[in-house]
């Protein structure tokens, strides 16, 4: 018992970076895909650049970065190669978003409907997360972490 008890209370770090890395993933996948494929009730590609580039007026090149980071950046940190990199790409995003769309809207999402847009509490969250994996790392069960032991 003494054994499990001590086992329970040792702290795994890297287990630990696993686990924000595949929850960051495992979270934003579903925004990837309703951005690029249309699953999930997105509207897909084409009516999202429309979306991205008429009605809120982001630069085509945004617009693109955002479907890719969120798609391929969600899919590559589940898998966990490159992470660092799509970590900070989505701090970068997310970033972007709080002050282009979410400041003037206070800090609570809209939870229940009555505010004009969404706060920016879930994107402080999706940072937090993503800045733990670009000072950290992958963690232990990652193909980072494979290939940097190989070397």
């Amino acid at each position: 018992m003494k054994i499990l008890v001590k086992k329970l209370l040792t702290t795994h770090p890297n287990i630990g970076f696993s686990i924000a890395r595949l929850t960051l993933g495992l979270v934003l996948f579903p925004h990837g895909a309703q951005k690029l494929l249309g699953l999930f009730d997105g509207y897909g590609y084409s009516a999202t650049m429309e979306t991205f580039t008429t009605h809120m007026g982001l630069p085509g090149i945004v617009a693109f970065s955002v479907i890719m980071i969120e798609f391929f950046g969600s899919i590559s940190l589940v898998l966990g190669i490159f992470s660092r990199f799509w970590a900070l790409s989505l701090a970068g995003m997310f970033l972007g978003i709080i002050f282009t769309t979410q400041l003037e809207h206070g800090f609570f999402m809209n939870w229940f409907g009555n505010q004009a847009g969404e706060g920016y509490e879930y994107s402080l969250l999706i940072i937090g997360l993503a800045l733990t994996i670009v000072i950290n790392g992958s963690g232990k069960w990652s193909i980072d972490n494979l290939i940097s032991k190989k070397q």
